[in-house]
């Protein structure tokens, strides 16, 4: 069974051939660790290193800064999958997980906390490579989604501060809403900001001069 839910963040692409992809397995299973890198070797993707103690993880995760995760869990107890689960959120990167057992609160903690593809009693060498896709391929869709919601959040604050602005300059200089924005369009071209760059600067001058 695969259940997957990406995280956002600056991803690895299609694009970039297995060769290149520095992938980090966190296995402490010698043998299970084995089969995830010779399923990642065979399917090309060369770049692999394993991290077989959870010491010091998140330090040796930045060290490393791989392109893609992959955290293999035998015989998972609850609390060594909270702190995989955590590192999942902290790491921004495609996470693909495989474990031999899983209870169902225990895999939407999984899918809540960014792991992009959650794998349960399926570890065989000929299924890694196509899951670690699977695990890029839709990290990288949950990113897009969760860059164009940021830009329409930041599309929409920034509409409202420019409304509280010309609200203010029109009270101010009892001048129309048209006048108003021209206005704060004039300072944008003059001083090579965003409309709404200027319209902050505007609200939080008369916020100061209202205290």
């Amino acid at each position: 069974m695969v259940l997957a839910a990406p995280e956002a963040a600056t991803p690895p692409t299609a694009a970039m051939t297995q060769p290149f992809l520095r992938i980090a397995v966190i296995e402490e299973n010698a043998v299970r660790a084995a089969i995830l890198v010779d399923g990642l070797r065979e399917g090309g993707m060369t770049a692999v290193e394993v991290i077989s103690s959870t010491d010091s993880l998140m330090r040796r995760l930045m060290v490393m800064n791989p392109d893609v995760i992959i955290i293999g869990l035998e015989n998972p107890r609850r609390d060594v999958l909270e702190q995989m689960f955590q590192v999942s959120k902290l790491a921004s990167r495609p996470v693909a997980m495989f474990v031999d057992q899983a209870e169902q609160d225990m895999i939407e903690a999984a899918v809540n906390a960014g792991v992009s593809a959650y794998v349960v009693d399926g570890l065989r060498k000929d299924r890694v490579k196509a899951i670690v896709e699977m695990a890029i391929s839709r990290f990288n869709a949950f990113d897009r989604l969760q860059r164009e919601l940021d830009a329409t959040k930041a599309e929409l604050a920034g509409r409202k501060v420019i409304e509280r602005a010309k609200g203010i300059l029109m009270r101010t200089r009892q001048i129309g809403e048209e006048q108003a924005y021209a206005l704060l369009r004039q300072a944008s071209m003059s001083e090579n900001r965003k409309v709404s760059d200027v319209a902050q600067a505007v609200v939080t001058a008369a916020s100061l001069l209202e205290k």
